[in-house]
């Protein structure tokens, strides 16, 4: 079956050069572990976008998560990724190695346990993801006002896929010719979201799932929309998603969340893209509890180039730190921290 799509893939290729971008963490390691992009025609480039949620989480957001870390009386909880991720001369965990209390967690609800353990404590989830992760972090904030816990905060830096996307196709630093939209993502919010990639920028969008035979069939749909002239959204991950999306889980979000402005690394603030509590969870929210700093950045290192990929802007190979001071050992970013980081995805799969 590969076979065949990559000998439709060749026929239906011309000598223009067309760019895919696959926006999701899951595609990229697909991508690069099945070595996809070498058995591509010549002229199909595919690019990763910024589909790894602890990748976009920018240095304000950094700024906040060490401010934090250094209150006394706080349990920070966070998913194991981002403990590593250097921001400036420091990363959550080396403020762990100073004194501050940071613990890995695997779900949300294991800081409602945590707070309830240690009441002379304030306990903070840090939320990051996309609309994958948000249900349960909502989850969480409902169970934590149920068992009233007066000890448990989250910090959101949540944000959502599709107004990024849409910022991506105004970016003057990279082409984009088609999408292979997020498949876990779209397991939640359906195809409706991605309308606006072909109804306004009259580009394709492919939802496909993660096997090596489903990204090769959601190029071909891709090749086959620019060929027609006819640019739509298509599902071909249909065994999970379904254009309407899980409305179960957007009613979750809805109910706990609003939308606000995000930043994200390399794109800036991006109105609308990012998640906050509503007023009446406002006193779940660390931000406004612990006065955090709001606005405030950390010096990003001249010599990580995470923005510019995650933005397809380069590659990891036009990074002249990578597989050189950019390991994963000892990274400089959290393109190489994160399993689903594109330079840590091409350093473990790639030439």
């Amino acid at each position: 079956m590969v076979k065949k799509i990559l000998a439709e893939l060749q026929l239906l290729a011309d000598q223009k050069p067309v760019s895919i971008m696959e926006v999701c963490g899951t595609h990229t390691v697909a991508v690069y572990r099945s070595g996809i992009a070498g058995l591509l025609p010549k002229n199909l480039r595919l690019i990763s976008g910024p589909g790894c949620p602890v990748c976009v989480t920018s240095e304000s957001d950094f700024c906040r998560f060490f401010a934090l870390s250094r209150k006394k009386g706080v349990i920070i909880t966070t998913f194991g990724d981002l403990l590593r991720v250097p921001a400036g001369k420091t990363s959550l965990e080396k403020e762990r190695a100073k004194g501050a209390d940071v613990r890995i967690v695997y779900s949300p609800m294991d800081a409602l346990t945590i707070a309830e353990e240690n009441p002379g404590k304030d306990i903070v989830f840090l939320g990051i993801g996309f609309e994958t992760t948000a249900p349960a972090i909502a989850g969480a904030v409902l169970e934590a006002k149920r068992r009233n816990l007066k000890n448990f905060f989250l910090l959101s830096a949540l944000k959502t896929i599709p107004a990024a996307m849409e910022a991506l196709l105004n970016f003057p630093k990279v082409r984009i010719d088609g999408y292979l939209c997020p498949g876990n993502v779209s397991v939640i919010i359906g195809s409706r979201p991605y309308r606006f990639i072909s109804e306004e920028y009259h580009r394709p969008a492919v939802i496909t799932g993660f096997q090596p035979e489903d990204i090769l069939k959601g190029l071909l749909l891709i090749l086959k929309q620019i060929k027609s002239g006819k640019p739509k959204v298509e599902i071909q991950y249909r065994a999970a998603v379904h254009p309407e999306g899980n409305e179960v889980a957007q009613k979750l979000i809805g109910r706990v969340f609003a939308d606000g402005p995000a930043s994200w690394r390399g794109l800036g603030v991006i109105p609308k893209t990012g998640l906050k509590l509503k007023t009446e969870f406002k006193r779940f929210d660390g931000q406004k509890h612990f006065h955090l700093p709001d606005g405030e950045t950390i010096k990003p290192n001249p010599a990580c180039r995470c923005g510019e990929v995650i933005t397809g802007a380069i590659t990891p190979e036009d990074c002249q730190q990578f597989r050189r001071k950019c390991t994963p050992e000892k990274p400089l970013g959290p393109c190489m921290v994160s399993v689903e980081g594109t330079c840590a995805a091409h350093y473990k799969y790639g030439k």
